[in-house]
């Protein structure tokens, strides 16, 4: 056979071998363009899902904690009322089938409502989580570390302007630096809800790998998608049942604040307005309101110590919701509620 006959027929050969490597090297790039986009697509999903339930999550919390807040800030206008009735009785513990709440204590509830009205006036310009985060910690808790002591050694509710917000953020960041807290910054950061929102409020199974970018590789970008999006999974169930969590204690906190308010309003009437303030002088039904305020605002400050999320210490263990102290309150705020409509 001649020679460039034979030459001919090798290169056809290895022109069709190109050719079928070329094609399968083709379907390879295709195959792994593919699962890039699905990666890609699979990533944005995920991390779309997870802002959109935390920001509706910290909305509702963010709500439930202000009103607690601003429950707890109105503290100091009942104790001005109440100190004005003369030999008015002690108004002891409230116990009953395993409900206790706290006996009267007026001292206690001025710098609660002082530390809620610091806090309430701090979170007015601090990012969204920052209210939710007293709420999921305790907002009588968070209120009354508040109402810390300035480095100067002055009372905080003495304080005002810069001294005031300065001394507060101190006391936020655990005390000044100097006293081995965190200083000012910290307490700043806290404010800013880099602590108080979404980390305290999911712990840490956060999702880090939302903010990182897929690798270039489409095996490696596949797997680290797939992560992501069962990470999400885990987070937006635990937030849905937060939300509901805090959507019951919220209605519950909402039926009590408004008899409160009510009584309230009831008893200012007849103190301020009447010039009431000798207790001998009260009707049996007057002194059934005056009682029954100050079981509302015991069953109030009871329910705001309730943390709604109890924090993990491992790091890669998501939150827990509170459900037995939750429910617990509910109950209790119930039965009261119930004794008050048979009282009246």
């Amino acid at each position: 056979m001649p020679l460039p006959i034979i030459i001919g027929g090798i290169a056809a050969v290895a022109g069709v071998a190109g050719v079928g490597s070329g094609i399968h090297g083709g379907v390879k790039m295709k195959e792994a363009n593919d699962t890039m986009s699905l990666a890609k697509r699979k990533q944005e999903n995920a991390v779309k899902r997870f802002n959109e339930r935390n920001k509706a999550t910290t909305a509702v919390m963010d709500e439930l904690g202000t009103h607690e807040l601003e429950i707890l800030s109105t503290f100091d206008e009942f104790t001005n009322i109440i100190e004005k009735i003369q030999s008015r009785p002690e108004f002891k513990a409230y116990k009953r089938e395993g409900v206790n709440l706290p006996k009267y204590e007026a001292e206690e509830l001025k710098k609660i409502s002082t530390g809620a009205g610091v806090l309430l006036g701090g979170i007015g310009g601090a990012a969204a989580g920052t209210a939710g985060g007293f709420a999921a910690a305790g907002a009588t808790t968070s209120a009354i570390t508040a109402l810390g002591t300035a480095s100067t050694g002055a009372a905080i509710s003495g304080l005002s302007g810069a001294a005031a917000t300065n001394a507060t953020l101190a006391v936020l960041g655990g005390g000044t630096i100097a006293s081995g807290g965190g200083g000012v910054a910290l307490g700043a950061t806290i404010l800013s809800g880099a602590t108080l929102g979404i980390g305290l409020l999911v712990g840490g199974l956060i999702v880090n790998a939302t903010g990182a970018k897929l690798s270039n590789k489409a095996d490696e970008a596949y797997n680290q998608a797939k992560r992501t999006e069962n990470e999400v999974d885990k987070i937006v169930s635990y937030l849905n049942d937060l939300t509901v969590a805090a959507y019951n204690f919220g209605d519950s906190l909402d039926a009590v604040d408004k008899v409160y308010r009510k009584h309230l309003s009831t008893l200012e009437h007849i103190v301020d307005f009447e010039e009431k303030t000798e207790w001998n002088e009260f009707s049996d039904k007057e002194k059934k309101i005056t009682e029954n305020t100050v079981l509302l605002v015991g069953l109030l400050y009871s329910m705001c110590q309730i943390k709604l999320v109890l924090k993990q210490d491992k790091k890669d263990e998501i939150n827990k919701i509170n459900y037995t102290d939750i429910n617990g309150a509910v109950n209790k705020a119930q039965m009261v509620l119930d004794d008050i409509q048979k009282a009246s």
